[in-house]
């Protein structure tokens, strides 16, 4: 893979460049140095580190923890990862719970409001 500019690595890895100049901000990815030909030149390395956290925020990671998966990956604190991927997991299992709940109530509402009758459609009186 050759050298990349700022908005081919950004085009790579599915996000904006204002995304790689964020995460440049935040220490997740690298600024490389400008003294190549053309100016700054991002490899495979950054590519990867730019979908490592792309991936991990899909997971819900936060981007401080992120940041913290990648000091763990330095130093293979697979304690540390283990106990940080179970309280995602925990977390997740509460969101699911929450949408569950959500669609079954919006589910009730909706088969109320089919049955027609008398009032308001139960779904527009439910947000009231």
């Amino acid at each position: 893979m050759k050298a990349m500019r700022i908005s081919d690595l950004a085009k790579a890895g599915k996000v904006g460049v204002e995304t790689v100049r964020f995460y440049q901000r935040k220490g997740l990815l690298q600024v490389p140095r400008g003294d190549a030909p053309g100016g700054r030149h991002y490899g495979p390395d950054d590519l990867r580190r730019l979908r490592y956290v792309k991936q991990a925020q899909t997971a819900g990671f936060t981007l401080a923890e992120i940041a913290e998966l990648i000091d763990l990956d330095r130093t293979d604190d697979r304690p540390r990862a283990r106990d940080m991927a179970r309280e995602r997991i925990a977390a997740l299992d509460e969101q699911i719970a929450q949408l569950t709940a959500a669609r079954a109530s919006l589910a009730k509402l909706a088969s109320d409001c089919a049955r027609g009758g008398e009032g308001p459609c139960p779904i527009l009186a439910a947000f009231a």
